[in-house]
């Protein structure tokens, strides 16, 4: 297996055709001005020390040194040893609520960031586990299918946002009801969910939907976001806020977080309910029953020790740098002048 330490160093290789390019472009430019003198036999014989073919020696000898110079300093890697590791995962579904009220302002900047955060967190600290994100609002939809790409999970989480799901609402149920679509009971592998969100469930019956999870061995866990007091859902344009939501009365709607539906969820989904603060997620608590979830053994070929190659490439460069040094640009009269393979007439 064959890999690059440095990889970004490899772009250096886009000058190599600059490179010739441009030689190309001196080199017609000399032969332009030289034809410009006169005749061109007579010119020739003017100027025996000029040569045409020897720049472009010098050229590619370089050419090829730079080559091997940008893959030397990328520092290729050889795999000298295959270990294979027994790794043990579990399916582990996050279902994020984004509706408008995932923006009040109760836990700063607000409970989506939070979320988020909290997210970002639980990633960090996931080995061999597969992670998936469900956003949900009024409808449900996947954000990231299970992976064990955790990079990929941090970039599809950056990109969350109150506006992806056009449908107001918070449904819960439609959420785990997807999560559920989602896993593959087939592999065998411990599943859990966590849901993430204030609580305020409006469109379905969300512990009916965990009741089914928990046939099924599914593990729903609850990280509620908010205050019992609650905040005002806040307005925004262009950015910038201006204003706060309100009902059919005119009266500034409060958002609260609903405590009493995120136990009832975690009650019948076999996990644990965290109430998350601005200092205090509660992800360790959760991370902690979600540990209990079976997990399945994995085995996997990885490359252990790498080797490294950069010294051949840079040894070659330099050689073939020393080369095209001592390599006159000129035609050596005197060798010029010894023609060995001149026939003489008896």
């Amino acid at each position: 297996m064959l890999r690059f330490a440095y990889p970004g160093f490899l772009w250096g290789l886009i000058f190599v055709p600059v490179f010739l390019l441009l030689f190309y472009s001196v080199s017609r430019w000399k032969k332009r001005a030289f034809g410009l003198l006169g005749d061109k036999k007579i010119v020739i014989l003017m100027t025996p020390e000029v040569s045409f073919s020897r720049p472009w020696l010098k050229f590619v000898l370089f050419a090829i040194a730079y080559a091997f110079m940008v893959v030397g300093i990328a520092d290729p890697q050889i795999g000298s040893k295959v270990e294979e590791e027994k790794r043990k995962g579990a399916d582990l579904m996050i279902l994020l609520d984004v509706s408008n009220s995932m923006l009040s302002q109760d836990m700063p900047p607000n409970r989506l960031e939070n979320a988020k955060q909290a997210i970002a967190q639980l990633v960090d600290n996931l080995h061999s586990d597969r992670v998936g994100i469900i956003v949900f609002a009024g409808e449900a939809y996947v954000q990231l299918p299970m992976t064990t790409d955790y990079s990929a999970a941090k970039l599809f989480l950056n990109t969350i946002n109150t506006n992806m799901v056009p449908t107001q609402g918070t449904a819960i149920g439609a959420a785990i009801d997807m999560g559920m679509r989602s896993f593959d009971f087939k592999d065998g592998t411990g599943k859990a969910m966590i849901i993430i969100t204030d609580g305020e469930n409006h469109e379905d019956d969300a512990v009916a939907a965990t009741r089914h999870a928990a046939e099924q061995d599914v593990m729903v866990n609850v990280i509620g976001m908010g205050s019992a007091e609650g905040a005002p859902i806040p307005i925004f344009q262009n950015g910038k806020q201006v204003g706060f939501h309100t009902d059919s009365a005119g009266h500034t709607v409060i958002s609260k977080l609903n405590e009493e539906m995120c136990k009832e969820i975690t009650a019948a989904g076999n996990g644990v309910y965290v109430r998350a603060t601005n200092a205090n997620t509660g992800l360790n608590i959760v991370m902690g029953q979600v540990g209990k979830v079976q997990r399945k053994t994995i085995d996997s070929k990885t490359f252990k020790d790498f080797e490294d190659r950069f010294q051949v490439f840079l040894g070659f460069a330099f050689l073939l740098l020393i080369i095209e040094f001592f390599i006159s640009s000129r035609k050596s009269l005197r060798l010029s002048s010894l023609k060995l393979f001149e026939v003489k007439k008896l």
